[in-house]
């Protein structure tokens, strides 16, 4: 298998940039992934290889975005602060056995009604 990377960033464009940040710093920061880059004046923030974007161009629609999660209790954690923050819930915390044995996952619903998941692939057995 490559160690090549498949996708160097990705960019959302939202509706509400204020509330999408505050969304996405809640629920990154869970699984380590730390507000990065930000410009006010270009309404962009970014963690690590993924952003949003408040700059008036089309908003996102039906995206899914799969965020990776080092263990369980991560995923649980993401899914926690997403439901206290207030987003939806789309999918809570459990194997996935239909992807592959270990898959691990939760789903929230962004502020745009995106489906946002962490993911654990949990190949040995251990969590």
């Amino acid at each position: 298998m490559s160690d090549r990377r498949s996708i160097d960033h990705v960019t959302i464009r939202v509706t509400d940039y204020e509330r999408s940040r505050a969304f996405y710093n809640t629920v990154l920061t869970t699984l380590g992934i730390e507000r990065g880059f930000e410009d006010e004046a270009l309404r962009i923030t970014e963690w690590g290889d993924f952003s949003i974007a408040g700059d008036g161009k089309p908003v996102s629609a039906n995206v899914h975005v799969g965020f990776a999660a080092r263990s369980r209790s991560e995923v649980e954690a993401f899914h926690r602060a997403g439901v206290d923050w207030g987003a939806a819930d789309n999918g809570a915390p459990g194997e996935r056995p239909i992807y592959h044995p270990g898959y691990y996952g939760a789903f929230l619903l962004d502020p745009d009604d995106n489906n946002v998941e962490a993911v654990f692939h949990d190949r040995t057995g251990e969590s």
